[in-house]
């Protein structure tokens, strides 16, 4: 099977005339259409909002995009409230969702304005030193247990090191309305990159009877469930894609089941999705530049781990396409490696491609999320560029490749090194 890049060797050619490759490339006519196809599936809820993960693509760009199809951002640190506020994002159009947090960051969340959602207990106090509590505040719940759809277990909430108990959530809900809170929100993250219509269901109705339990207690305005992320995108070609129409309706039938009859319908529905919002709309475009014969065949490409680690640290699938030759047979079996000294630098082992000569261009798939994000420097290796292929076909620097200048850029150089 064969995915179809969303660019073609004729627009890569024209645009390595004026960026070299490699270099992540992002499609704006999918990722806005995409955004409207999960506004759309939750238009039943009429205070939906995504929230973006920002830690999966942060490009000030890019979020500008979805701010314009009224995407709110997901921050988790100082640096993405700053970019947030930069972009343009105001108030509750900024969710905080941290763990292990720095009086700094809480400090700017709430001069933002943002909604803070509190990963622990001892985050409460820790907080009123720092900043006032807001009217509309939450919380994130771990469950623990294993999560199971199926009985299949999908991810162990209770190796994570995110959320709270319940006892921990309405212990924390109290004190918050102690605090003058007047509108509560829940949180929780079960499981990752999830292939079926039931997970965001399934996670739904833990969270609805668990809000419906503590109005009750309490006595409290339970305002949103954060459903967060964990719907996922398929990677492989024979993946199951996710149908988000589907998923909508699923959540929608739990909501008037548990919520409704409880005359808690005034409750909003968010989503805190990265992968799905983008990880598709994104690609790693590089080249072929070397080619060795040995125990295997290799063929050896201009990115490496640097650009792109899920392979080498998760063993994560990204499907490769070579630019050209979508309709060549798959005949050759290739690792496809990076530069790196380092043997897990590999985005493919064992692959089956057509074959591959010294100059081909290869699109890796999927990189639209947790692809640049997750760059670093090893060995010197200096961070791509990132371009936007933009409605009109046309190609735009989103942020240019790092240069040497740039590696050396944070040294102290005043005790006379000169670099």
């Amino acid at each position: 099977m064969e995915k179809k890049p969303f660019v073609t060797l004729e627009q890569v050619q024209e645009m390595v005339k004026k960026y070299p490759t490699p270099f992540h490339l992002y499609d704006e006519k999918g990722i806005r259409e995409n955004a409207r196809r999960l506004k759309a599936a939750f238009s039943w809820n009429p205070g939906f909002r995504e929230y973006f993960a920002v830690k999966a693509t942060p490009n000030p760009y890019l979020l500008q995009i979805l701010r314009e199809e009224g995407i709110g951002v997901d921050c988790s640190s100082y640096t993405e409230l700053y970019l947030a506020d930069k972009v343009g994002f105001r108030g509750d159009e900024i969710m905080f969702s941290s763990n292990v947090t720095p009086r700094e960051d809480f400090k700017l969340a709430s001069d933002l304005g943002s909604i803070i959602n509190f990963d622990d207990i001892t985050h409460l106090k820790f907080y009123e030193g720092i900043a006032p509590f807001h009217e509309t505040m939450s919380c994130r719940y771990n469950p623990g247990g294993n999560f199971a759809i199926h009985n299949q277990i999908m991810d162990t909430p209770r190796d994570a090191k995110y959320g709270m108990t319940k006892e921990q959530l309405i212990d924390s809900f109290r004190y918050l309305k102690g605090k003058g809170v007047k509108h509560f929100g829940i949180h929780a993250f079960l499981a990752s990159n999830t292939i079926t219509e039931e997970y965001y269901p399934k996670l739904a109705r833990i969270l609805f009877k668990a809000a419906v339990e503590i109005k009750r207690e309490l006595g409290i305005h339970i305002a949103f469930i954060n459903l967060s992320g964990g719907v996922g995108v398929p990677y492989r070609p024979e993946d199951h894609q996710n149908d988000i129409m589907a998923i909508g309706e699923g959540v929608r039938k739990i909501y008037e089941e548990i919520l409704v009859p409880e005359g808690m319908g005034d409750l909003a529905i968010y989503t805190e999705l990265g992968r799905f919002m983008l990880a598709p709309y994104g690609c790693l475009v590089t080249q072929a530049i070397h080619e060795k014969h040995i125990y295997k065949e290799y063929i050896g490409v201009d990115a490496c781990a640097a650009n792109l680690m899920r392979p080498a640290i998760y063993g994560a699938y990204h499907h490769i396409t070579v630019l050209g030759k979508e309709n060549e047979p798959r005949d050759h079996v290739y690792d496809v490696t990076g530069g790196l000294c380092e043997n897990c630098d590999k985005f493919a082992i064992d692959r089956s491609l057509p074959k591959i000569d010294i100059g081909d261009y290869l699109v890796i798939h999927d990189t639209g999320a947790h692809g640049f994000s997750m760059g670093y420097n090893y060995n010197g290796k200096l961070r791509s560029a990132e371009i936007l292929l933009k409605e009109d076909g046309s190609a735009h620097l989103i942020r240019r490749a790092e240069t040497v200048e740039d590696y050396f850029a944070t040294l102290d150089l005043e005790h006379g090194f000169k670099l």
